[in-house]
């Protein structure tokens, strides 16, 4: 069903998430995960944000990308008066396990046009021999 929108937002909003929601930073950090022969291609949309915002950090095996923003909308009427002020400022981050054979030097990353791309080499990881294990249970 359409609902009607004021601004390009639905008019129920503000009455049915009273407290804020997700919204503000809702198209942030969409992220796509693309596997070719060689490499995997991470592809992160991050609009809005600038490359010096954006950390890229490897630990532990996970690579974690970070990102900062500060915006703010207003809209005034022919008086001067708002009829509509928004602002967000926060950060979000996205973690994915690539393995601790992955080091920096392997990452290749590229900011453009909102877009940021993370691409990472196919690395064997050392396959821990098989063996079965059992765990007692008491009772």
């Amino acid at each position: 069903m359409l609902m009607p929108s004021i601004f390009g937002e639905n008019i129920f909003d503000d009455f049915m998430e009273p407290f804020g929601s997700y919204r503000s930073n809702g198209s942030l950090m969409k992220t796509d995960v693309e596997e070719t022969d060689s490499n995997y291609i991470i592809t992160m949309d991050v609009p809005g944000v600038k490359k010096e915002d954006i950390h890229a950090e490897l630990k532990d095996g996970y690579l974690t990308v970070n990102a900062t923003t500060d915006t703010s909308k207003e809209e005034k009427d022919e008086k001067g008066s708002y009829i509509r002020r928004e602002r967000y400022a926060g950060s979000v981050s996205r973690s994915f396990y690539v393995g601790e054979a992955i080091t920096e030097e392997d990452i290749k990353a590229k900011f453009e046009n909102g877009i940021l791309r993370l691409t990472l080499p196919k690395k064997e990881l050392n396959k821990i021999p098989e063996t079965k294990r059992y765990i007692a249970i008491e009772g």
